[in-house]
């Protein structure tokens, strides 16, 4: 398997708030929000955290929306970031951040345009009320949805989502930690939805029932026989390496975790 690897960058939701996530998800992306929305300050902060990624040994990343959001970004932000991206020579392959609306969705894809990215990877409940409007979206500014399962319980609640994929604009961006949390075998998840795969978030839970991230090896997604899945499938496309601690620092465990993915898949390209 020759796959890309990205980092992506949500894993860093708890940064700003030192690691002390102690009022949910929106208690960190709130306080990323307002760390990386300043224009005068941005351009540092946003290179401070692609040089950590880049250390990391990662050329690829998915930019999660709080580090530049689609609500608050100006043409300045974007020419800045492209400019670090290319300095840093990293690549970013797809927005991963929800759209809760027609409007927040159009606004994501023309961000995604102007920054070169073909993907926004999140959820979409919007597709259940105004699927032809956001496939309209999507035509006019050239990007792909991938449904980011969270809620789902079965492969076939995503199916439903996509329906007949709109001439390829929308697929799923598989997490295999949301089906283990739902008590779904991600390893199947990925052979149920292998005709509908446009990115893959590959994250480890410590139980069933709850979402609690952990370094891989270390829960129950059983990610080596993800990876033997995609392998099985024919899987090419970008896998994401996702881990979202509330109360400690992701680095070392994203190192560990992408050195175990490089030695599963270098077994798969062995056989």
């Amino acid at each position: 398997m020759t796959n890309t690897v990205s980092f992506i960058t949500a894993n860093f939701v708890a940064r700003q708030v030192g690691y002390n996530m102690t009022e949910g998800w929106m208690q960190g992306d709130t306080a990323t929000n307002e760390y990386f929305k300043p224009l005068q300050t941005f351009p540092e902060r946003f290179e401070a955290m692609l040089l950590e990624v880049k250390a990391m040994g990662f050329a690829s990343l998915d930019l999660w929306g709080a580090h530049l959001n689609s609500a608050w970004a100006t043409p300045e932000h974007v020419v800045a970031a492209r400019a670090l991206l290319e300095r840093h020579g990293l690549k970013v392959e797809s927005f991963a951040t929800w759209v809760g609306s027609l409007e927040g969705l159009e606004a994501t894809a023309r961000l995604a345009q102007a920054m070169g990215v073909s993907i926004i990877a999140g959820g979409a409940p919007l597709l259940k009320t105004q699927r032809a409007e956001a496939v309209a979206v999507l035509k006019h500014y050239g990007v792909r949805l991938g449904i980011e399962n969270h809620p789902e319980k079965s492969p076939q609640e995503v199916l439903e989502l996509i329906g007949d994929g709109a001439d390829g604009h929308i697929g799923t961006a598989l997490d295999t930690g949301w089906w283990a949390t739902q008590g779904y075998s991600p390893a199947t998840a990925i052979r149920d939805l292998k005709d509908h795969l446009l990115i893959l978030h590959l994250k480890d839970v410590k139980a069933a029932g709850a979402h609690d991230t952990c370094r891989f090896g270390q829960g129950v997604a059983e990610i080596a026989a993800c990876v033997e899945a995609l392998r099985q499938v024919g899987y090419g496309g970008v896998i994401g390496i996702e881990h979202e601690p509330e109360h400690h620092d992701p680095t070392e465990d994203v190192r560990v975790s992408k050195a175990l993915l490089e030695e599963w898949m270098a077994g798969a390209i062995a056989r």
